[in-house]
C-alpha cells in the first residue's frame, strides 16, 4: 500500500481521496480552508463541496503544507488550473525526485497557454509527472459509482503502478503514454461542453447537440493530432468519453453556465451564480490561441469566444455556425 497525498481538497480531491483510501492507501489531504477541518473531522464528510460521502479512518486531513508535501509517495495536484502554478512552485522545495506526481486538473494555462503537465514539469523539474483523466464527476466517484479513467505517462512503469494504485471494483484505470493528446481532450472538452449547455439554455434540442459534441471532438482531434497528440487517444475516455459526460450532466459546472449563457445571463452573472470554477472560459481563449497558431480550423470554439467575450448574441453564433461554407465530413 502507498503512502499518497492529496493537494486540494475540493469536491475531485475528496472523491480521490475517499477512494484512495478505500483501496487500502493512507492518504492526507491537505485544505488551505483551515477553519473547516475540524467540522470535516467531526462530520466525517466534506460538507461544503461533498456531502454525504463519509470519509474512511485512514483518510487525514492537514493544513500543513510542508507536512502534506513530504508525506506521499504520490503527490495528487488536485487544484483548480489556475491555482496550478502557484501549488507547484510552493511545493516544489518540498517534493524529491523519488516522488511521483499525478495531475487531475483540467485546463490550459491561462496567458502561457502550457497543458498543466508542463507548468508542474516546469515548478519541479525534480518530480515525474503524470496525468489522471476520464469522465469522471465528483459526485459519482465519491459515491462508489462504476467509472473509467486513463493514466498518463511517457514512462509505461509507472503508468502500471498507478493504475494499480487506483484500480478498484468501482474505478477502473487504462493506461496511455499520450500525455498531451490526452490533456488536450480533457481540457477543450470543456469548451464543447460550453456550447452544449448553449444550446440547451436556447431550448435546441438533442439533433443540436449531438451535432455540436460531434463537430466539437473533431475540432479537438484536429487540434490535438496538429500538437502531436495521438488520433486513437480522442476516441478514447479523455476525448469522446469526458466528452459526452460533461455535455450531457447537470454535474457539469461547463454545461450549467452554457445553460445560463443561452438563457441571457452575462458572463459576469453566469459565473457567481455556478459558485465554483468553471474551466472552459479560461480554456476557450486558449484553445483559440492554439486554432491560429497552428491555423487549424475550429469554428465552434471561435464562436464560443465571441459569446464569452465579445457579447454575441448565442442565437446568431448558431446561425452562423450553421450558414458556414458548405463541405464534406
Amino acid at each position: 500500500m502507498k503512502k499518497i497525498t492529496v493537494l486540494g481538497f475540493g469536491s475531485w480531491g475528496t472523491a480521490l481521496s475517499v477512494l484512495l483510501s478505500k483501496n487500502g492507501h493512507s492518504v492526507l489531504a491537505w485544505t488551505r480552508e483551515t477553519e473547516t477541518i475540524p467540522e470535516m473531522l467531526k462530520q466525517k464528510e466534506n460538507y461544503i463541496y461533498l456531502p454525504k460521502v463519509k470519509f474512511p479512518e485512514n483518510l487525514n486531513i492537514t493544513d500543513n503544507f510542508e507536512e502534506a508535501c513530504k508525506f506521499g509517495e504520490i503527490v495528487i495536484f488536485a487544484v483548480p488550473s489556475k491555482a496550478i502554478r502557484p501549488t507547484a512552485e510552493l511545493a516544489s522545495k518540498h517534493l524529491n525526485k523519488d516522488q511521483i506526481l499525478v495531475n487531475v486538473a483540467k485546463g490550459l494555462e491561462d496567458v502561457t497557454y502550457l497543458t498543466l503537465s508542463d507548468v508542474i514539469k516546469e515548478c519541479v523539474p525534480q518530480c515525474e509527472v503524470t496525468v489522471l483523466s476520464g469522465p469522471s464527476h465528483a459526485e459519482e466517484v465519491g459515491l462508489s459509482l462504476p467509472t473509467t479513467c486513463v493514466i498518463a505517462s511517457e514512462n509505461e512503469e509507472i503508468a502500471y503502478m498507478l493504475q494499480e494504485v487506483f484500480m478498484s471494483p468501482v474505478f477502473r484505470v487504462y493506461t496511455n503514454t499520450d500525455v498531451i493528446g490526452v490533456e488536450i481532450g480533457a481540457a477543450l472538452k470543456n469548451v464543447i461542453a460550453l456550447a452544449a449547455g448553449i444550446s440547451d439554455g436556447l431550448g435546441y434540442g438533442d439533433n443540436a447537440k449531438a451535432a455540436l459534441m460531434t463537430r466539437g471532438i473533431a475540432e479537438i482531434a484536429r487540434l490535438g493530432i496538429t500538437m502531436g497528440g495521438n488520433l486513437l487517444t480522442f476516441s478514447g475516455l479523455s476525448g469522446v468519453g469526458d466528452l459526452i459526460v460533461t455535455c450531457t450532466s447537470m454535474h457539469s459546472r461547463n454545461r450549467r453556465a452554457g445553460i445560463l449563457l443561452g438563457q441571457g445571463k452575462s458572463l459576469e452573472e453566469t459565473l457567481k451564480t455556478v459558485g465554483q470554477v468553471v474551466e472552459g472560459v479560461n480554456t476557450a481563449k486558449a484553445a483559440y490561441h492554439f486554432s491560429q497558431k497552428y491555423n487549424v480550423k475550429m469554428p465552434i470554439t471561435e464562436e464560443i469566444n465571441k459569446v464569452l467575450f465579445e457579447g454575441k448574441d448565442p442565437k446568431v453564433a448558431v446561425l452562423d455556425l450553421m450558414m458556414r461554407k458548405k463541405i464534406s465530413e
